[in-house]
């Protein structure tokens, strides 16, 4: 098995990460994430070791979303650099779509993605400028 660096296959699962973000489908939001799991930002940082801890910490995510009017999210991919066999980094600037047709533009992140059977799952998240 080696890490894919296929933009496809990358765009699917931030497709799919995206919309389970925006739909609050918090159990598919857990299934992208590797365990343990890292989240880094600028004033905080936290870690997850079930797929428990990692709903609990977006259970706050969907009703900010819905407040928003936010109904879908388009990931668009900036870099991906191969890190080792299994991990790839990969560069994503979030826009988001709202309930009029309107984009809103969303914050830029770093994502640490390991190769899986079941394929690419995130490690670690850090939110960048």
């Amino acid at each position: 098995m080696k890490a894919s660096t296929d933009l496809d296959a990358l765009a699917d699962f931030f497709d799919r990460y995206g919309v389970a973000l925006t739909t609050g489908d918090v159990p598919a939001i857990a299934a992208c994430y590797a365990l343990p799991g890292l989240v880094v930002a600028d004033t905080y940082s936290f870690s997850f070791t079930s797929p428990a801890a990692v709903a609990l910490s977006f259970v706050g995510a969907a009703p900010d979303y819905h407040e928003r009017e936010l109904v879908a999210a388009n990931a668009q991919i900036e870099d991906v650099q191969q890190v080792s066999a299994l991990l790839i980094e990969v560069a994503v600037r979030w826009e988001f779509l709202d309930s009029q047709g309107g984009a809103v533009p969303g914050e830029r992140y770093r994502y640490l993605l390991r190769a899986t059977d079941g394929g690419p799952v995130i490690c670690t998240v850090i939110r960048t400028a």
